[in-house]
């Protein structure tokens, strides 16, 4: 048996390289942001299991092997060329070589730039959603609840869908982007409204306006693409003319995408 071993937020593109070559993957999971705990086993096929880093990080490198073997019993383990692990990260692939088959995989570049989960998160942070794409290997996604919002959005403006993550997510910078909200074609505001000066993520959702779900059901916001900049409005009809104007600039993207708009 094939075993893939790291921590792999994202689950991206060089991580799937691994994953190629794998029958299960073992995840150390460590305050990830990108794909968080359980969410990373959206991304494979492949069987997954799980390390919490903390009740493993004292360990000593040859205590780790024994656990992997008693554990899992792997006749490979597959790493990245970068993969430590032990106590103070002392265990490296040569160590790991003495008890297993290991396939170790060189860093994987996309247009001259390596594939790591650190720069995934500047590109998202940055609003730069299709190079974040791009390095993925499937759209960036937070999961979140529906909260109360202020109602402006429904009585004057567009009814719009307050989300809360439901995870530490690394957060687009504030901006207006292009999204599916339940796969539904979207417009996902994230900022300080200009309002109330809060932070809030809201979405309108291009064909069915407001949705109200139960509370606890989950929503599932994929970004596309970054829209434009937040702008400072003096009035509510300032604000109404930018709007209408990101909605017709969506229904656009979304036609041009082939997407079943209205």
């Amino acid at each position: 048996m094939k075993l893939a071993i790291g921590g792999f937020d994202g689950m991206h593109y060089a991580h799937q390289k691994l994953f190629s070559l794998s029958d299960k993957i073992l995840i150390i999971e460590k305050s990830s942001s990108l794909t968080p705990f359980k969410t990373k086993c959206e991304y494979t096929v492949l069987p997954c299991d799980f390390y919490n880093l903390d009740e493993i990080k004292q360990l000593t490198y040859l205590e780790f092997i024994n656990k992997i073997k008693k554990e899992f019993n792997p006749t490979t383990i597959v790493i990245g060329y970068d993969f430590k692990f032990g106590k103070n990260r002392l265990g490296t692939p040569e160590i790991l070589k003495k008890y297993f088959d290991v396939i170790i995989i060189d860093e994987i570049k996309i247009d001259n730039v390596g594939v790591h989960s650190r720069i995934i998160r500047e590109f998202i942070k940055e609003g730069k959603i299709k190079k974040a794409t791009k390095f993925l290997n499937h759209l960036y996604k937070i999961k979140a609840t529906q909260i109360k919002g202020q109602g402006i959005g429904k009585n004057e403006l567009l009814p719009t869908i307050n989300l809360k993550p439901i995870y530490n997510y690394t957060i687009p910078k504030n901006g207006v982007y292009l999204t599916l909200l339940n796969k539904e074609p979207s417009i996902t505001f994230i900022g300080i409204r200009s309002t109330d000066n809060n932070f809030s993520i809201e979405t309108y959702i291009i064909d069915n306006g407001e949705l109200i779900i139960d509370n606890g059901e989950l929503f599932e916001l994929e970004f596309l693409d970054f829209l434009r900049k937040i702008r400072k409005f003096n009035n509510i009809k300032e604000l109404k003319t930018a709007i209408i104007r990101d909605k017709e600039k969506a229904i656009e993207y979304f036609k041009k995408e082939n997407y079943d708009i209205k």
